[in-house]
């Protein structure tokens, strides 16, 4: 996208030093304070503090301002390159070294004092180097007359030697093409789609049936009446006025209907889409025109009209991915001077023999330099399964898949009930009866094995309150029963059990091991779980399965299931390269061991309906209790791993781990 911006000039003031004076051996006043003066006054505009020949500060001040109106935000510095005799010992030439920053990202110009030696030239304060910079020259005369005993020849060229009375400096900006952002095996996920982008254009309507017509193709697209009329009626009488952006497919059964709105166009565009409008939407962000907060908080680099990155990670790498823009100044010359006596031509408003305008001449150009794409680890067609079996699910949801061999996250797909949250990433739920393998491996390393003994009873009490299994869970899994047993059946009370077996530090040690409650550089903004570690009593008891104050989202459950199957801590991310993965403190035996109970969920327990996926594959069921609207509600969640992939799935609002999550699960798995 090309933007070209012309605003009001704001000055900044410029740094100073002293220079070569040459003016030792003579009787003449020193000459540099004066030449100091005139390069802060050429930086600032202010020329109130120069002593000018037979030119007012005023004038001078209102020159500078008209000679560089054009250069928007761009600010200049200053500084004194020489101080030179001439042929006439009444005059000498200060030569300016001048440089502009041109896109408003250098830092702000210092001002350095005037007792510098006037032998030793002396550097900018300013770290940046300028995009743009010339000397220019002036002369100074010696004037009895005034205090400095200098004055100021004062023309246009101070500020440039090719600016002359009239003639204005012109700053335009063409803003960089933007970059793809690549998925797994640097696969193109956004990339430049055609759109048209619909509106009114109200040198095609009469105005009084603007707002009309705007509140016709308001309700044809789907955007607010009454507010896109009053954007239309209050814009300029030539404006073009945005009502929707619209991919093309989407727009194409609709051009016949906006063409016949009086004054509605659809512009053919292109923008940086995803490949369909949902795919990995409240990951991946969007891009659209830059707000003025935007604009604002940028520090120059963006400007408006600029189309930036309005969140997710088009947002968090806009700078990368919206590369350097191109910058051009010219030097526009004044427009010829009107022949009093000359005849307008029929055609227009000029005189048939004015002189043409000279064109604008380049001073200077830099090239825009393409952003860099941005590699995520997503896949696009697991991604796109994902979605799709989402797509009809209710309730807030998702599916996420992270590889266990490198932790690179494949899918991270959020439901429509999430309304366009990242429920995957950022979602923030108890994880129920699936955070029993946390548990199980705080018990391992407390000395338990799979084949230990714990009491599945049908209640357990823990400081007064009483727990209980789920409500279909199996009568003949009641009794002693093995841990392996425990986790394939999903018992709460043999957990709840051994709660004086693996204390809350425990079990918080247990979660980091296995990838939960850590703080990883995933690329993204995620949340990877917490799990207290100081608990005790009911709320310790209540950890034990995964709820209390325990939280997870589905990608940190997907990663917790990933460090079983890679056999150490695996630490997800979303961006390549991906960051120095930690030490990991899953030990490869304690893996195994947890790999075999989670086959034992599908084997022997609550996700047998797995059976005919293929395999190996290991699970776990949870189910969570939560209250809403002063009822008790249950969060849905399934984990499984299946070779080198791990998945959880998740619904916030289900009937049970099993019949609500699992048969999402079952058909990411089985590919259907």
């Amino acid at each position: 996208m090309i933007g070209k911006n012309r605003a009001l000039a704001a000055m900044a003031g410029g740094v100073l030093v002293a220079t070569a004076a040459g003016c030792s051996g003579d009787d003449r006043p020193d000459a540099t304070p004066v030449a100091e003066q005139l390069a802060e006054a050429v930086a600032s505009g202010d020329f109130g503090g120069v002593p000018l020949g037979d030119t007012g500060a005023e004038d001078a001040n209102a020159a500078v301002e008209a000679m560089v109106a054009g250069m928007g935000e761009a600010t200049r510095t200053v500084t004194v390159a020489d101080l030179a005799r001439t042929d006439d010992e009444n005059t000498r030439e200060v030569t300016l070294d001048v440089g502009w920053d041109l896109d408003g990202s250098a830092a702000p110009p210092v001002t350095t004092g005037t007792e510098t030696p006037a032998a030793t030239p002396t550097a900018s304060a300013t770290p940046d180097t300028p995009d743009w910079t010339y000397q220019t020259t002036a002369t100074l005369r010696v004037a009895d007359d005034t205090e400095a005993g200098w004055t100021v020849d004062w023309s246009p060229a101070v500020l440039h030697p090719q600016l002359t009375d009239g003639a204005t400096l012109d700053l335009s900006r063409t803003q960089a093409p933007r970059a793809d952002i690549l998925g797994a095996g640097g696969a193109v996920v956004v990339t430049e789609r055609p759109v048209y982008r619909i509106g009114i254009d109200k040198t095609r309507v009469d105005a009084a049936l603007a707002p009309e017509s705007a509140a016709s193709l308001a309700e044809l697209v789907g955007v607010d009446a009454a507010g896109f009329a009053e954007r239309v009626q209050n814009a300029g009488e030539r404006a073009f006025v945005d009502a929707i952006t619209l991919r093309e497919g989407d727009a194409a059964p609709l051009l016949d209907q906006i063409a016949a709105i009086e004054g509605a166009v659809a512009i053919d565009d292109t923008l940086a889409l995803a490949p369909t409008r949902d795919f990995a939407r409240p990951i991946l962000g969007t891009v659209g025109d830059a707000t003025a907060e935007l604009v604002e908080e940028s520090g120059g680099r963006i400007v408006a009209g600029d189309v930036v990155g309005l969140s997710g990670l088009q947002a968090q790498y806009d700078e990368q991915l919206g590369g350097t823009p191109g910058l051009a100044v010219e030097l526009v010359p004044p427009a010829p001077a009107e022949d009093p006596t000359a005849t307008a031509s029929p055609a227009s408003d000029a005189p048939a023999d004015a002189p043409a305008p000279a064109e604008p001449e380049v001073l200077f150009e830099r090239e825009p330099v393409a952003g860099t794409p941005l590699a995520t680890t997503l896949d696009i067609d697991l991604q796109t399964r994902a979605e799709t079996i989402l797509a009809d699910v209710g309730p807030a949801s998702a599916i996420v898949a992270v590889q266990p061999s490198t932790g690179a996250v494949l899918a991270a797909a959020s439901g429509p009930g999430g309304e366009g949250y990242s429920t995957a990433t950022l979602g923030q739920y108890a994880p129920g009866s699936t955070f029993k393998v946390v548990t199980s491996l705080a018990l391992l390393r407390a000395g338990l094995t799979a084949e230990s003994t714990v009491p599945c009873t049908p209640t357990v009490t823990v400081d007064g309150r009483a727990f209980e299994n789920y409500d279909d869970y199996p009568s003949g899994a009641i009794g002693d029963i093995t841990l392996r047993q425990a986790v394939a059946n999903s018992c709460n009370t043999a957990f709840i059990s051994q709660n004086g077996v693996a204390d809350q530090a425990a079990l918080a040690q247990a979660a980091a091991s296995l990838g939960l409650g850590a703080e990883y550089q995933a690329g993204a903004p995620v949340f990877l779980g917490a799990v207290p570690a100081e608990a005790d009593g009911t709320a310790h008891a209540a950890s034990m399965i995964g709820q209390g104050e325990v939280l997870a989202s589905p990608l940190a459950m997907a990663t917790v299931a990933a460090s079983v199957a890679a056999g150490h801590t695996v630490a997800p991310t979303l961006v390549d390269p991906p960051a120095a993965a930690p030490e990991s403190t899953l030990t490869a035996d304690e893996a195994a061991v947890l790999q075999d109970l989670m086959r034992a969920v599908v084997e022997d327990g609550s996700g047998a309906f797995l059976g005919d996926v293929p395999g190996p594959v290991g699970a776990k069921t949870g189910t969570a209790e939560y209250e809403a609207d002063g009822e008790i509600r249950l969060h849905a969640w399934m984990i499984a791993t299946q070779g080198d992939l791990a998945v959880a799935a998740f619904v916030e609002d289900g009937e049970s781990g099993s019949r609500t999550a699992g048969p999402l699960l079952e058909a990411f798995l089985g590919g259907t």
